[in-house]
């Protein structure tokens, strides 16, 4: 390798000016592989792209970009945290008259990307801010169905509308926030190496990959968001029969409907109908629509509880009584005064027995379907079911099984709204936690009460599950027990092939019609 300097050829010629000085001998070598190819003070003053020091967060501009995360994250996780809360406990002026899982869902996409942001902060690449404009267009999509949509606006509520415009914006500051820390780094690097790094380390591209796969599962959760909220959209073109009212201080409506014209005989009483686990169109409201069709009865109305078919959700918490005093409220709006006969199935006869206790002047008479007794609460209040029941609503935005029922199965928006796939909805969901959150406390200590309230004269029938009588010694002795609510039991069946559902079979619609006939009757005498 040359050494730098001039190379000696001999002694000084003092003819040519050469002074007489010793210079040293310099000795040339063939360069190789490891030869420089650079002067040595060329590099002086640089340091080297792996020095620790190289770093774009030595720009103040990038360390307050990053403060600004830290802040949205520290905003996001307390809005996280109190939309928690409120699916148990509705705090005032906040409850969403929908499930409120969808805000919750847009939450934790906007918190979990800020958290990504800042693991991978200094990291910046093109994948980020490309799957950072996608989230933010499909994000827009959502914004824009629930604003246009009244229906979903309504249930949805600001809360609702917030939640999605804040992880938009989340969404937009990610892909400015990617951009602005690629700039730090190449100004850093220039700045302290001379030139622009363009290698990664196997870490650098263990984090871009990460980042990416993590991005791509944030990206089609938000399709699903937009897909669900497409055949919402689609589904609340379905009109319901009847009417909604506005109850419980306006604070969210329930659906009301009623067949048949009005009598002038006041003595003449409505059927008054109150569902099972399901929306009462999709299981007992048919078959009483039959045997009105049959001119068994001349009038009955049916509801939908809070959460159910047409009916927004309730604040949380909210027991069987609230539920009660709720159907009061609705029917006095629709100017319908009974008197009434309660017909009600499974879970729904703690309702209408609750409604009866209330009402002991308008109601003429009680009729059970197979009814669930108060000793079950403690089943419908497990820790275990009202978790599962959370988690279910906590995906329920995705609509995993509703998008594979509209696609695969080719299931209706009436079997999504009131139908076969109902239970799907997050409205249902959060309906069943709500029952299940209250079950062993409040709903428990009302049906106690109604029990010492109720006992009267009103005639009272029951007709219970055959299947269910003979699978659970324990189901008849409890269905004897609430054949004897009132003093004045007009009949206890049980229809010895027939499901819970006992209208499902010739047997137990036979049974039914004809008791249901023989009540009437006899609450005009």
């Amino acid at each position: 390798m040359q050494l730098w300097g001039r190379k000696s050829t001999g002694p000084p010629d003092p003819q040519n000016g050469e002074e007489d000085r010793h210079v040293p001998e310099q000795r040339f070598e063939e360069p190789t592989e490891r030869s420089r190819l650079l002067p040595a003070d060329r590099n002086e003053g640089f340091l080297s792209p792996d020095d620790p020091a190289v770093s774009p967060y030595n720009l103040w501009g990038v360390r307050a970009v990053r403060g600004v995360s830290l802040v949205a994250l520290a905003l996001s996780f307390i809005w996280w945290t109190f939309l928690l809360v409120s699916i148990f406990v509705s705090p005032p002026m906040i409850h969403p008259r929908g499930s409120g899982f969808f805000a919750f869902a847009y939450t934790t996409l906007a918190t979990g990307y800020l958290v990504l942001g800042l693991l991978f902060f200094v990291v910046p690449n093109k994948s980020m801010a490309i799957w950072a404009i996608t989230l933010a267009a499909l994000l827009l999509v959502d914004m824009f169905i629930i604003l246009a949509v009244p229906r979903i606006r309504l249930e949805e509520g600001w809360v609702g509308i917030a939640s999605v415009v804040w992880v938009a914006l989340i969404s937009i500051y990610q892909a400015l926030q990617n951009r602005a820390v690629a700039w730090g780094k190449r100004e850093e690097e220039q700045r302290l190496t001379g030139r622009e790094e363009t290698r990664r380390s196997l870490l650098e591209w263990s984090a871009v990959l990460a980042e990416t796969i993590l991005l791509a599962a944030m990206a089609i959760a938000a399709v699903m968001f937009t897909a669900t909220l497409i055949l919402r959209a689609f589904d609340a073109g379905l009109e319901p029969p009847g009417k909604r009212y506005s109850v419980h201080g306006d604070t969210y409506q329930v659906h009301l409907a009623c067949v048949g014209n009005k009598t002038a005989d006041t003595n003449a009483p409505t059927i008054l109908l109150e569902g099972g686990n399901g929306p009462v169109e999709h299981t007992l409201q048919p078959f009483i629509d039959d045997v009105y069709g049959r001119g068994g009865i001349d009038r009955y109305c049916y509801w939908d509880r809070p959460g159910f078919g047409w009916s927004d959700n309730a604040p949380s918490p909210h027991s069987a009584g609230m539920s009660a005093d709720v159907l009061a409220e609705a029917l006095a709006l629709a100017g319908e005064t009974g008197p009434w006969i309660v017909v009600s199935a499974g879970v729904g006869s703690l309702h209408s027995r609750l409604f009866a206790s209330r009402n002991l002047l308008e109601v003429r008479g009680i009729f059970m379907i197979d009814p669930l007794h108060e000793a079950y609460l403690g089943d419908l209040g497990r820790p275990g079911r009202g978790f599962l029941l959370w988690l279910r609503g906590i995906v329920s935005p995705l609509g995993l099984d509703r998008l594979a029922g509209a696609l695969l199965r080719g299931r209706s928006r009436q079997d999504r709204v009131m139908g076969r796939a109902a239970y799907q909805s997050g409205k249902y969901i959060k309906a069943k936690l709500q029952e299940s959150l209250v079950a062993v406390t409040m709903t428990a200590a009302e049906i106690q009460s109604s029990r010492h309230i109720q006992m009267g004269h009103a005639p009272v029938v029951v007709v219970s599950s055959g299947q269910e009588v003979r699978k659970n010694s324990q189901w008849a002795e409890r269905q004897e027990d609430l054949s004897h609510i009132t003093d004045n039991l007009l009949s206890w069946d049980i229809a010895d092939d027939a499901p819970h559902q006992v209208w499902n079979t010739g047997q137990g619609r036979e049974i039914l019609e004809r008791r249901l006939k023989e009540l009437v009757q006899k609450s005009q005498t």
